[in-house]
């Protein structure tokens, strides 16, 4: 059996829509039974609760043999650390008394960089954490996601603008969503598979935000820029959004080391995971988005 944790989220969701294609069973952990899709009740087992509670996830890895990991990386947590590592904690100490024996976690690209990365340290540090508990462990190591830009819908609907706190001629990988979850839901249908390693998932190119307003425009039919923004702006930004001080300050941190080279500090020997290219995102995910927000 496979247990799905965030099976409401974004990439969670995707993950559990490609497992339920299998003939696997499968069990989630959720906080809100209603989120999960009608038609998958029944197909699942459903465990309520928080899967960085204690009972819950030794209740929820009963006769489970592999799991998708992925903290809800709460913006209202004190720290990156306390929202990826010490909500991993409890998970960690079950795993040696459970079946598990494939765990497939959500992480960041940038291991081996020498500065604090905020939410990318506290990622690498919670896969270390899984990896010492002695499973067979991959880590999706992530670049940017294309679909954070969803997170702007409105200004670049009603302002033809995005903004981020980069250069706007640096140029960057971004990976899809929707390919995270193809690569996990793989891991966990094929467990052929051992040993502890990190997959990097870059996209298929490397992007500047200049670029991206280019395909934008293209794909969307109007015209759409890219402002930059300085990161005292967008750690104020985070706040008033409602990240606390210190989820914020870790974006700030994260942003910083990535305009620093960080994404940049290795090509991978193949990007074919991760084929979904931006113009492909913005046709699919971006475009659709804006057009059902559109005044009826």
């Amino acid at each position: 059996m496979i247990l799905v944790t965030t099976p409401s989220g974004d990439i969670g969701a995707r993950v559990l829509s490609r497992l339920a294609q299998s003939v696997l069973p499968l069990r989630v952990v959720v906080r809100d039974p209603a989120k999960i899709p009608r038609d998958l009740i029944g197909r699942v087992d459903i465990i309520e609760g928080s899967h960085g509670d204690p009972s819950v996830i030794a209740q929820a890895l009963a006769k489970i043999e592999s799991v998708f990991w992925l903290p809800p990386g709460s913006p209202a947590s004190a720290s990156a650390h306390e929202a990826y590592v010490d909500f991993s904690r409890p998970f960690c100490a079950a795993l040696a008394s459970s079946q598990v024996r494939h765990v497939v976690g959500v992480s960041a690209f940038g291991r081996g960089w020498p500065k604090s990365a905020g939410h990318v340290t506290a990622s690498l540090r919670m896969d270390d954490m899984i990896a010492e508990s002695g499973v067979a462990y991959r880590a999706l190591a992530c670049a940017s996601l294309m679909d954070n830009l969803l997170r702007q819908t409105d200004v670049i609907r009603d302002g033809g603008a995005f903004y981020q706190p980069t250069a706007e001629g640096l140029e960057l990988p971004h990976v899809a969503k929707a390919d995270i979850a193809d690569v996990a839901a793989h891991l966990l249908i094929n467990t052929d598979w051992s040993g502890v390693d990190a997959i990097p998932l870059l996209g298929p190119e490397n992007l500047s935000f200049a670029e991206m307003a280019d395909v934008m425009t293209s794909v969307l039919g109007r015209p759409i820029r890219f402002q930059e923004m300085s990161m005292d702006d967008f750690g104020g930004m985070m706040q008033a959004v409602g990240a606390s001080e210190g989820m914020a300050a870790a974006m700030v941190e994260m942003f910083t080391a990535k305009n620093e080279g960080m994404d940049n500090m290795v090509e991978p020997p193949s990007r074919a995971n991760t084929p979904t290219t931006f113009r492909q995102w913005c046709e699919e995910e971006l475009r659709p988005v804006l057009t059902n927000s559109l005044p009826k």
